[in-house]
């Protein structure tokens, strides 16, 4: 079995998958038979992939993210909202990199779990909840800084410390609250094979769910249309929320950023480039970790869903989509390598940070530096709010 594309975090793990009960889709390993009914494994492909993969993410992961967040907390002095979503992306970041060994052992030992039964529930959880924490931390990180620069007025009201904490905690609590599902399908018994199985449901009972998994290749007997058309329903409702929503929103915030950057003709040449740099940077990273690592997952799990509700599906069809969920999966995971770049590359000031940092005396000397709301570009770069404040504003 490979492994499962988790659903945005309004939709429990038990509608999108490879095994869909409710339609009557059955899948289990076989080999190929004369009716074309049962086609081949591909635990072997899904094993060596997902265990490479997610031990690259794992290392990138923990030293990016783990060195951003040291970064962040002792510099905590310097905090603005900004600051506050980047702390939060790095401790969703963390919690998911540092379940990922036990998934790396689960497939290197061809699918048999071995820690119990609690943490293969926290394992299949953090992995969707970190997921869709970094789509919704991005989207507020973009509008924030859409309103400092295309609205530098506003903005001292609009965006302050106090309102990003509570930003925050709305989104950790939307997220975990709707991903709750994840935490209902714990371990079981492989009847066949008797391993000990996580990520994947049993293949038959009542309670049958979306195996993390593509290696069970039983081909549908029918298309159980009811059942199929509730999992259509559920999934465009979360491809909509969970994804096209967010995405756009962050579209139309680099947008008009660009428009005001370059539209900017009050400021010095220096710092209109290098405020346009810092942009240009924050847009490229962004859109390139949504593009890379969200847009696939949410595509193939459409197209799996269509796919599924046809009658005409042969084993080389079905084996080229069970393996689009293990690499569209490996793609969703690595958003956590994608985000200490933000932090390092979309401008100045985390640079700055390390600077107070290898220089502890002189950061305790200056005393505590709060972040006012007129200066939340600061975790960007001290400068930029300077370099958007001219009388061309839209208001």
């Amino acid at each position: 079995m490979s492994e499962c594309l988790p659903p945005a975090p309004m939709v429990p793990e038990t509608t999108f998958g490879h095994t869909i009960s409710p339609s009557g889709m059955v899948l289990t390993t076989d080999t190929p038979s004369d009716n074309g009914t049962h086609c081949p494994s591909i635990d072997d492909f899904r094993n060596q992939v997902y265990s490479t993969a997610y031990s690259i993410i794992t290392v990138f992961g923990l030293v990016g993210n783990g060195f951003a967040l040291f970064v962040l907390l002792r510099t905590f002095r310097q905090r603005s909202a900004f600051h506050i979503y980047m702390l939060n992306l790095a401790l969703s970041d963390l919690f998911c990199v540092s379940v990922l060994p036990l998934r790396v052992i689960y497939y290197v030992n061809k699918g048999q779990w071995n820690h119990g039964d609690f943490l293969c529930r926290i394992s299949s959880y953090t992995l969707y909840v970190n997921l869709y924490c970094s789509v919704f931390f991005m989207t507020a990180m973009s509008v924030t800084r859409f309103l400092a620069i295309v609205y530098p007025v506003q903005n001292l009201r609009l965006v302050t410390e106090r309102k990003a904490r509570i930003v925050c905690i709305c989104i950790w609590v939307f997220i975990c609250t709707t991903s709750m599902p994840f935490l209902m399908q714990g371990q079981h018994v492989d009847p066949i094979t008797n391993k000990t199985k996580c990520f994947e449901p049993p293949e038959r009972g009542g309670n049958q769910g979306l195996p993390e998994h593509g290696g069970n290749q039983t081909l549908p007997e029918h298309s159980g249309n009811q059942g199929l058309s509730k999992l259509m329903a559920l999934n465009y409702f979360s491809l909509v929320v969970g994804f096209i929503i967010p995405f756009l929103v962050i579209m139309l915030c680099y947008a008009g950023i660009t428009r005001a950057l370059l539209g900017r003709t009050n400021v010095s040449q220096q710092k209109q480039r290098a405020t346009r740099i810092k942009a240009i940077r924050m847009i490229i990273i962004v859109t390139v970790t949504f593009l890379v690592s969200f847009t696939p997952y949410h595509i193939q799990r459409t197209l799996h869903l269509h796919f599924m509700s046809r009658r005409d599906i042969n084993c080389d069809e079905l084996i080229t989509m069970q393996k689009s969920v293990v690499v569209t999966l490996c793609l969703a995971a690595s958003n956590s390598c994608f985000d200490p770049l933000l932090y390092f590359f979309s401008g100045e000031n985390f640079r700055h940070r390390l600077s107070t940092f290898r220089r502890p005396s002189a950061a305790i000397h200056s005393g505590p530096r709060r972040a006012t709301p007129s200066s939340i570009l600061q975790p960007l770069e001290e400068n930029d709010q300077q370099a958007c404040n001219g009388p061309s504003q839209v208001t």
